[in-house]
């Protein structure tokens, strides 16, 4: 079992598990299956007595023992006579979106709208049989690359050159994936206690990254879905972060892009307070502006700015290939560092890498009209079934940050997962976990789905907030 959590603490997750009604065994049993969905109460959490657990949330203890007997027999606790009782996963859900925020394949009629992640370009089967036909060659050697092969970095060079950023290969390194870069750095600059700047909302796995470091995450909340330089400056003067976490095109969640003023005056206030940004681009190539791109974070603070970058969300996320860009020196010593993690990325998946970016004028095309039509889809089925939800449309990314007027939290986890349809919870994407009236819903599925998931998400909504009426749609383009 992973490890024991006290009563005050399982209140502190619930929250305001009634909604102000009054508390129900069947109410509290959706709040707690929806913690355990969400990763908040992973499989193997040993649970409070069940009096401590009464007592904690002000209620009866039959009140208590009910909702628990329902979660055993619905498989998310298991308890055993001397030992107590602990959350689990019933058969087909042997996954949580605690670990990562990934579901494994489950029933068909359940849709997941936990992941923001578009399927493989065709491309990527063409790209496979060229590096095939080339891998002759390349087992001649002994195929490990710490720093990732040449080829693949002199390309990931020439796409940083194209954007106005003058880059060689030496200053690229080829990771697995933007979140293992992101752990690279991580392990390289940071030590226990010391603290991480990030946005609030964030993307939650660059926080589980921070916290498995035992760094502390500092959060400058974004305002009106945008930065608030102001506040990140005074952060940065007055918190004396070891690091910073950004992600100023299309953010994670929010879907946000960063101006070039504001990049800049960015790159002033990191040069100005000596302070390392890690900046996240995992999202810059999913463009569906047809505007002038602003220039790299890079471009205006180069040797204060780390980027990371990845192959997932553009071509797909089972290549595993990421890379970092970053001064040569810095690169150099990320290299020496490896070894105690790992000995380089896979060779053949950096050959079908190559491929593609050397194909993508063909690919990238495709992948955006995808994106921008799964994105208006999934907006005019929102102005229909959940018209009283607020949102702005992104210029780009994979999601919409909603708003939706009622803090649910985990409750709307968990009545949507009766509706078929899995959330990721938005305390997921909070350092505090204080966002409950917020949703992000990624257009990352068939235009067909994503209208049915949306109908059944209106469905969940209205069993917890069955007064509310639709007062129009809300938007901001």
């Amino acid at each position: 079992m992973d490890g024991t959590i006290g009563a005050n603490a399982v209140v502190r997750l619930l929250g305001d598990w009634t909604g102000g009604r009054r508390p129900r065994a069947d109410v509290l049993r959706d709040a707690l299956r929806g913690l355990v969905l969400e990763g908040q109460l992973p499989p193997g959490t040993r649970l409070p007595s069940e009096r401590a657990f009464a007592g904690g949330l002000g209620v009866s203890r039959n009140l208590v023992t009910s909702a628990l007997d329902e979660l055993r027999e619905l498989g998310f606790v298991e308890s055993r006579r001397g030992a107590g009782s602990w959350t689990s996963l019933p058969p087909g859900d042997g996954g949580s979106a605690g670990a990562g925020g990934w579901y494994p394949p489950g029933r068909e009629d359940v849709v997941n709208f936990a992941q923001g992640t578009p399927e493989a370009l065709p491309e990527v089967f063409e790209a496979v049989s060229r590096a095939h036909r080339r891998l002759t060659p390349a087992v001649a050697g002994h195929g490990y690359h710490p720093q990732g092969t040449g080829e693949l970095r002199e390309r990931i060079a020439e796409r940083f050159e194209a954007r106005g950023l003058a880059t060689t290969p030496d200053q690229v390194m080829i990771t697995n994936g933007a979140q293992h870069a992101f752990a690279l750095v991580l392990r390289a600059l940071v030590a226990p206690g010391q603290r991480v700047l990030v946005e609030q909302p964030t993307y939650p796995n660059s926080l589980e990254a921070i916290r498995g470091t035992h760094a502390r995450p500092v959060a400058v909340p974004m305002v009106d879905g945008y930065w608030d330089l102001d506040l990140l400056e005074a952060t940065l003067a007055q918190g004396s972060p070891r690091l910073a976490y950004l992600i100023p095109d299309f953010q994670n969640p929010t879907g946000a892009r960063m101006s070039e003023r504001d990049r800049e005056r960015l790159g002033s206030a990191l040069k100005r307070h000596r302070t390392t940004a890690v900046v996240d681009e995992t999202m810059v190539e999913l463009d569906l502006s047809t505007g002038p791109a602003p220039p790299p974070q890079a471009a205006f603070a180069e040797s204060e700015v780390v980027t990371v970058g990845s192959a997932s969300k553009v071509f797909w996320g089972g290549l595993r290939l990421g890379w970092i860009r970053a001064p040569r020196d810095f690169v150099r010593r990320l290299v020496v560092g490896r070894a105690a993690v790992d000995l380089g990325s896979p060779a053949l998946e950096q050959l079908v890498l190559s491929e593609l970016l050397e194909h993508s004028a063909e690919s990238l095309p495709r992948r955006r009209e995808q994106l921008r039509h799964g994105r208006d889809r999934l907006v005019a089925a929102l102005g229909e079934w959940c018209p009283e939800w607020t949102y702005r449309v992104p210029e780009g990314g994979l999601s919409l940050w909603c708003d939706t007027g009622g803090h649910y939290g985990s409750r709307l986890v968990a009545a949507a997962e009766r509706h078929g349809v899995r959330l990721a919870s938005s305390s997921r994407f909070s350092v505090e976990g204080d966002l409950d009236s917020r949703l992000r819903l990624p257009y990352t599925l068939p235009a067909e789905v994503l209208e049915d998931a949306v109908g059944r998400l209106a469905r969940a909504a209205a069993e917890l907030s069955p007064e509310t009426e639709g007062v129009g749609a809300q938007l901001v383009t």
